[in-house]
C-alpha cells in the first residue's frame, strides 16, 4: 500500500483546491452578469436591425469612429453593436500601421478607400484621428504632418457629412485606474494576453501625453458639422447600451418602437464642447488636466 503525502503537501494541495474553485466561481458569477447584462440590450439591438433597413431602403451611408484609450472598451461595444446586424450591410475597420506606399499618399486616402457605399455602415475602431493621439505621443508622425492634419479634418468632415454621410465621432473615456485594472486583467489572463501590445505598456506612463492630446484634438475638432460625443466607460455595460442609443438616434429611421427608452444617460454621454469646459476648469484648478 502506497505511503500517504505528507501533511504539509495535503494542506498544500488543498489551498490550491481552494483557489482554483474561488477563481471557478468569479468567472461563472463574471459570465453570468456577461449573459444578462447582453441579454438587456436585445431591445436596443432590435431597433438596429431597422436603422439598417432603413439606410438600405433611402440609399444612406454611416460612419460610426470609436475612438479613445487603450482598454477604455471600443471593442466590446463595437461587438454589441454589430452583433445581430445583417453582415451585408455593415463592416469593422481596424487598420494597421500604413505602408510606405500609404504613407507617401494623402493622408485620409486609406480611410476613404473603406468608406461606405449606400445602404452601409461602417465602424471605424480606431480611424483617422490615430494622427491626433497615437501618431502624435510615440512621435509616428511630424509636427507638421500633426498641424497639416489638425488644420485639414474639419473641412474634410464638414465635406464628408455634407455630402450626406451620417458622421457619429465617439470617444471613450475611462480613469487611469480603470485602465490600469484592465490592462492587469490582460496580463494575467490568458485568453486576453494577446490583447496586450507594446504600446498599451506605454500608456501609463504617458497618460497626461494622450490628455494633453485629448484635449487638442477635441477643441480643434468638435464641430457643429461633426461633434463629437464622450463616452464614459468605466462601467462597461452602461457604454454599450448607450453607445448603442447615440448611434439611433443619429437616424431617423422608420418603426422607431415608441415604448422604448433611446434617450442616451447624460451622466455617460457628454458632449464634446460640455467635455471641453470640464477640462479647461480642471486645468485652472489643477494646473493641468486630469481626464
Amino acid at each position: 500500500m502506497p505511503a500517504s503525502p505528507p501533511p504539509a503537501e495535503l494542506a498544500a494541495a488543498y489551498e490550491q483546491a481552494l483557489h482554483e474553485l474561488a477563481a471557478l466561481r468569479r468567472e461563472q458569477a463574471t459570465l453570468a452578469r456577461k449573459l444578462i447584462s447582453d441579454r438587456d440590450l436585445r431591445p436596443w439591438q432590435v431597433e438596429l436591425l431597422k436603422l439598417q433597413r432603413h439606410l438600405e431602403a433611402e440609399n444612406l451611408r454611416m460612419i460610426v469612429l470609436f475612438e479613445g484609450r487603450d482598454a477604455a472598451g471600443k471593442g466590446g461595444a463595437i461587438r454589441r453593436v454589430t452583433r445581430y446586424m445583417n453582415e451585408k450591410h455593415y463592416r469593422v475597420v481596424a487598420l494597421g500601421r500604413p505602408t510606405e506606399e500609404q504613407r507617401s499618399q494623402w493622408y485620409f486616402q486609406r480611410y476613404v478607400a473603406q468608406f461606405p457605399t449606400g445602404g452601409e455602415i461602417v465602424l471605424f475602431d480606431r480611424s483617422w484621428y490615430n494622427r491626433a493621439m497615437v501618431e502624435r505621443v510615440f512621435g509616428f508622425c511630424s509636427r507638421k504632418e500633426y498641424r497639416d492634419f489638425l488644420c485639414g479634418v474639419t473641412g474634410f468632415e464638414k465635406d464628408l457629412v455634407r455630402q450626406g454621410t451620417i458622421l457619429v465621432k465617439l470617444y471613450f473615456s475611462v480613469t487611469k485606474e480603470t485602465q490600469a485594472r484592465r490592462f492587469e486583467r490582460r496580463l494575467t489572463d490568458p485568453l486576453r494576453r494577446w490583447k496586450l501590445s507594446e504600446i498599451d505598456l506605454q500608456a501609463q506612463s504617458r497618460w497626461d501625453d494622450f490628455t494633453d492630446r485629448k484635449y487638442e484634438m477635441l477643441l480643434r475638432t468638435d464641430t457643429r458639422a461633426a461633434p463629437w460625443l464622450i463616452v464614459r466607460s468605466n462601467d462597461k455595460q452602461q457604454a454599450r447600451l448607450n453607445t448603442i442609443k447615440v448611434i439611433l438616434n443619429a437616424v431617423d429611421y422608420k418603426e422607431r418602437n415608441p415604448d422604448l427608452d433611446l434617450a442616451p444617460d447624460p451622466r455617460i454621454v457628454v458632449p464634446g464642447r460640455d467635455e471641453i469646459a470640464t477640462m479647461q476648469a480642471e486645468f485652472r484648478s489643477n494646473g493641468r488636466f486630469t481626464g
